[in-house]
């Protein structure tokens, strides 16, 4: 069948199972746009318009985190394609699966610096999977297989496909490609967990008295929810997750200590300085997470199950090396497992945790004067419970991770890259994905502001997200930093100047605008904000000076968090004893000063 390069490219992406593109056109991606259109007349898909391409990215970028698919994203060349950037590196920092399609101009105009031209493959190299440069149209089927596996397989990864618009408009004699069916010279699948380190970890398992399995986003990525559920169970293992790894085991649980790091649970802080194995899962021992790396689970015994071989030994040395897809080493350890049980090893483990639980809960400040923002939170947790959340970046992010209980592929948020402005375009491409489910972005008033033109998209597909902002007219965490690390010079941090009525400024757009003051309002607003069956934007106006606590200072260990309630008594050991030549050090050392033996 004789096409044109676009067709070939649209039914390609309706072959590999695209319902939703996201995306901005311009003059050189506009022959694949022409396409595009006779490909929504003819039901294949639907284009979602952005107001900045990247809203496109991080849009496209959260319904592949809540879908568990490839999310897919246009943008035109020159600054188009250089306003994906930021978007592909988020996508990249947190291992999601993404195609992104670029438009360029005509070949034979590359490299002359003709208008609106960038070399967008090679700005992106450092933060894509693979990238491509179209030259022949005939090679368009091909491509977009090849840019479906790599981006889904082994680690998920954004991927970029770069074609100029003479491809795009030139017809040629096309041949389909089926997906799975186009293999990269040099492509691997991840390998099966070998079961001599299966055999290796579970011996640790075994013999663990302190354990704690630390889980990352892996295990999200590869659904292996369930197998961490049996697993924890099975041999009564506490369980801490990162930011991304929220949603992979059940907040509520008994085993559940919630997050760890920086602004991590006192108890999953506690708990990973004291463990005596430390099981991590799908997770890269992220500074965020460690703190003072050297100081981190000083005492335990590792075993690092992974998908990338390069993360594996990178920021800590395991005991025990797991390179294999997250969900098939779980099973193969709970296979290997079948009737055992912890036989009350972890029971003392397990009081303890418990003890620094009730002692040093996520504290909740009294319900007095301004709205606290984590009553906001736990009020969105009460009335929404199984809601997607997305956030934004910054002190309602981590309220936000704290205090919400999150079902899987439910917590979208921007970990690795910290991006300000993901939350609202996320929202929006996992409402595209899932229409008829409540999706709420918790964001921040500095956050919100850097795509706040996606309420034109809100309003013009009357996406039903609600946004609801924590306004307290700072960049909170830059200020909580100042606050406490620079003697309270607070340099352009303030937002109170120049800030919108957001209400009013939602509304312009053709959302709804709710405005909340008074804490007797607070949840009567977010009830109607809920009930209302369109977009609705919730400004309410928080204490200005809240920190976010417990807090790992930069350069201390996890264990010397600040904002915590003193009990002296449930402290965690400081000194050591070598059992080799019986001299005492800090508990922070691995190693013995005296005699040089391992701790």
């Amino acid at each position: 069948m004789r096409v044109s390069g676009g067709y070939a490219l649209m039914d390609a992406l309706h072959r590999h199972g695209v319902r939703h593109i996201f995306g901005y056109p311009g003059g050189a991606i506009l022959p694949i746009y022409d396409e595009l259109h006779k490909a929504e007349s003819r039901g294949w898909l639907k284009h979602i318009l952005v107001r900045h391409e990247q809203g496109g990215t991080h849009a496209a970028d959260a319904y592949a985190r809540a879908t568990g698919k490839v999310g897919v994203c246009f943008g035109t060349s020159g600054p188009g394609a250089t306003n994906l950037v930021t978007g592909i590196a988020t996508a990249q920092m947190d291992s999601v699966p993404m195609v992104v399609i670029t438009g360029q101009v005509p070949r034979a105009a590359i490299g002359t610096d003709a208008f609106q031209e960038t070399d967008i493959f090679g700005i992106t190299l450092p933060i894509v999977k693979h990238s491509w440069v179209v030259r022949d149209p005939a090679d368009i089927g091909r491509i977009v297989a090849e840019a479906f596996l790599i981006a889904a397989s082994g680690r998920p990864g954004p991927v970029l496909i770069d074609v100029p618009k003479d491809v795009g408009a030139e017809e040629f004699d096309y041949t389909p490609v089926a997906p799975g069916s186009a293999i990269p010279s040099g492509f691997k699948l991840p390998p099966a967990p070998r079961p001599e380190a299966i055999e290796a970890a579970l011996a640790l398992i075994r013999q663990a008295r302190r354990p704690l399995l630390y889980v990352g986003g892996g295990a999200i990525a590869s659904d292996a929810h369930g197998e961490v559920h049996q697993l924890a169970e099975r041999f009564r293992l506490p369980v801490t997750t990162t930011l991304m790894g929220k949603g992979a085991f059940d907040e509520n649980h008994p085993l559940a200590v919630g997050m760890l790091g920086m602004h991590g649970t006192a108890y999953a802080n506690f708990a990973v300085t004291e463990c005596d194995l430390l099981i991590a899962v799908g997770a890269r021992f992220d500074d965020r997470v460690t703190g003072r790396l050297d100081s981190f689970a000083p005492r335990a015994q590792v075993i690092h199950i992974d998908i990338d071989a390069a993360e594996v030994g990178k920021n800590r040395v395991p005991e025990v090396p797991v390179v294999s897809d997250v969900r098939l080493a779980l099973g193969a350890l709970l296979q290997a497992s079948v009737g055992e049980s912890s036989n009350r090893r972890t029971d003392a483990w397990l009081e303890r945790i418990d003890t620094w639980k009730h002692h040093y809960p996520l504290v909740i400040p009294q319900p007095t004067g301004e709205i606290a923002p984590q009553e906001v939170v736990i009020a969105l947790r009460e009335l929404a419970p199984e809601a997607f959340f997305t956030t934004d970046v910054g002190q309602h992010q981590m309220w936000a991770a704290q205090f919400l209980r999150n079902g899987p592929r439910r917590w979208i948020s921007s970990a690795g890259l910290g991006t300000m402005g993901f939350g609202m375009p996320a929202a929006m491409g996992v409402q595209t994905a899932f229409p008829d489910e409540r999706v709420i972005c918790v964001a921040g008033d500095a956050s919100i502001l850097m795509n706040i033109q996606e309420l034109g998209t809100l309003s013009q597909y009357q996406l039903p997200v609600k946004v609801v902002v924590l306004n307290n007219g700072w960049q909170g965490m830059v200020r909580q930093w100042q606050e406490s690390f620079y003697e309270e010079r607070y340099s352009s941090s303030e937002m109170t100047g120049g800030m919108p009525d957001f209400p009013a400024l939602a509304e312009a757009f053709g959302v709804k605008g709710i405005g909340i003051t008074d804490r007797a309002q607070l949840h009567s607003g977010l009830a109607e904000a809920l009930a209302h069956p369109g977009p609705v934007f919730v400004d309410v106006r928080v204490r200005r000076n809240e920190n976010c606590y417990p807090m790992v200072p930069p350069g201390a260990s996890n264990a010397q968090m600040v904002g915590l309630p003193s009990h002296p008594e449930l402290a965690i050991d400081t000194i050591r004893q070598c059992n080799a030549c019986g001299s005492t050090t800090a508990s922070a050392h691995l190693f013995c000063p005296s005699c040089g033996a391992k701790l």
